[in-house]
């Protein structure tokens, strides 16, 4: 295993532990979320230069779309949680109530 595989793995690892530990605000999980598939976009983007093809994939730009996709859905609602809870705290949130 390379250095460079070593990093990806433990920064994907770091944030998926974050996710797991850290979940007192809504923030600091999306935080964990997009650092994740940041390590993943820049794993998917060095890819192809680790094992020498010349293509170009489409994989890590749908990725990117995707994340930032998800990164606009789940400010939307840190704000409508925010607006109607008063707060981001996840303890505050009651999932089985409409």
């Amino acid at each position: 295993m390379s250095f460079m595989h070593l990093c990806f793995y433990s920064a994907f690892t770091l944030s998926a532990l974050g996710l797991a530990f850290h979940r007192t605000h809504l923030i600091s999980a999306l935080l964990c979320l997009e650092s994740m598939m940041l390590s993943m976009y820049v794993a998917l983007t060095m890819w192809p230069i680790q094992t020498q093809t010349t293509s170009s994939t489409i994989i890590p730009i749908l990725m990117l779309t995707f994340s930032a996709c998800e990164a606009g859905t789940g400010l939307a609602l840190l704000v409508a949680s925010t607006r109607t809870h008063g707060s981001d705290h996840l303890q505050n949130f009651n999932l089985l109530q409409c």
